[in-house]
């Protein structure tokens, strides 16, 4: 496992490209494709952990840091959405994976991350021969090199991107499950724990679609 000790001191790296040096580190020139590896959703009430894997082309590298891409959370919606589309268009390769509510329920949330992060690295057409995770929990039973990274999303551009997609793809997802579900408010707190959300909870109950594990959602409607 290549460690963050052994990669090229960040002083060496244009200041503009600092906040993601990770990307212009000997890193780059050891590996072949390198995918980021990101989830989002894990501390929602409702609907399923959605993790993407990204493989970013080299050349793109700049361009997308001159777009200020970065932790998904940090975005506004509508720029979000924008960054998320030009991501796909330009990747090597992307995909998506998830785990359900039910499997959230049985395996616990953290194992249930993890497992939605492999899926999504084992969507993927093109092999990477390093994947960059964000968090400090590597991919069980993932026969790939791998590299946990704390706060990934601020140092790895590819993590960064996987972060947007994830985000974008889970948010889209809770629109539409919105409407089966309105009274939860979901088109707004996209399955976290709001006011409204949680008001929603005491008077009708948990869906089916919300994580009776999670202590929240452990109530009956009236």
């Amino acid at each position: 496992m290549i460690k963050i000790s052994e990669i090229a001191s960040v002083e060496l790296i244009p200041t503009q490209q600092k906040a993601f040096w990770l990307e212009f580190s000997k890193l780059s020139h050891l590996c072949g494709p390198v995918a980021g590896v990101d989830e989002v959703g894990r501390g929602c009430l409702f609907g399923p952990v959605v993790a993407a894997a990204v493989i970013l082309p080299k050349e793109a590298l700049p361009a997308l840091i001159a777009a200020e891409i970065k932790d998904s959370k940090k975005l506004p919606s509508s720029r979000r959405s924008k960054i998320a589309q030009h991501i796909c268009a330009i990747a090597v390769d992307w995909k998506i994976g998830f785990a359900s509510v039910a499997e959230i329920d049985r395996i616990n949330i953290l194992q249930a991350t993890l497992l939605a992060m492999k899926r999504a690295v084992l969507k993927l057409k093109v092999q990477p021969t390093l994947c960059l995770v964000d968090g400090n929990q590597s991919i069980r039973d993932l026969y790939l090199p791998q590299q946990t990274i704390v706060k990934g999303d601020e140092r790895s551009l590819s993590i960064a991107a996987a972060s947007i997609v994830a985000k974008v793809w889970r948010d889209n997802l809770l629109v539409r499950l919105a409407s089966r579900y309105p009274m939860y408010d979901l088109e707004r707190n996209k399955g976290y724990g709001s006011q409204k959300h949680l008001l929603a909870l005491q008077k009708y109950g948990p869906s089916p679609l919300h994580r009776r594990s999670f202590r929240p959602c452990q109530i009956k409607g009236s």
